[in-house]
């Protein structure tokens, strides 16, 4: 399987329910490194597994739409823990929507999975890996 990972990063502010948060059910901010991963079994025919330019562009068209966004404010998001985990999802699942309208090119289509990875620390990070 190849794979190519693109980066960016968001900053959000949320706070969550239940004990098992502690002070984290209190407002707070959190920066996430955000990686995203695409995966093939066979390189395109331009020998590479995906145009590493629009990749990142539409990791940070995602991102974008989350960042600087107090997430306890956000429709969507209404009633919700946005865990590292649950973010991660809504990051690769908007991701394949483009990637299915065409945004991310021809050779896209060819993708096998894709896998998102919000980085909390340098020590702790979430992932969320689905097919495409």
């Amino acid at each position: 399987m190849f794979s190519i990972t693109v980066r960016d990063h968001i900053m959000i502010a949320h706070s969550f329910s239940g004990e098992v948060f502690g002070p984290a059910q209190r407002l707070h901010g959190a920066t996430f490194l955000v990686d995203a991963t695409f995966r093939r079994e066979q390189l395109d025919d331009d020998n590479i597994v995906v145009d590493i330019g629009l990749a990142t562009q539409e990791l940070g068209a995602v991102v974008s739409e989350l960042n600087y966004r107090n997430l306890d404010n956000e429709p969507d998001f209404a009633g919700i823990n946005t865990s590292t985990e649950f973010l991660a999802k809504v990051i690769a699942d908007r991701l394949a929507e483009r990637i299915e309208k065409g945004a991310m090119g021809e050779g896209a289509k060819g993708l096998a999975g894709l896998t998102v990875t919000l980085h909390e620390s340098h020590v702790a990070w979430a992932s969320y890996e689905r097919a495409l």
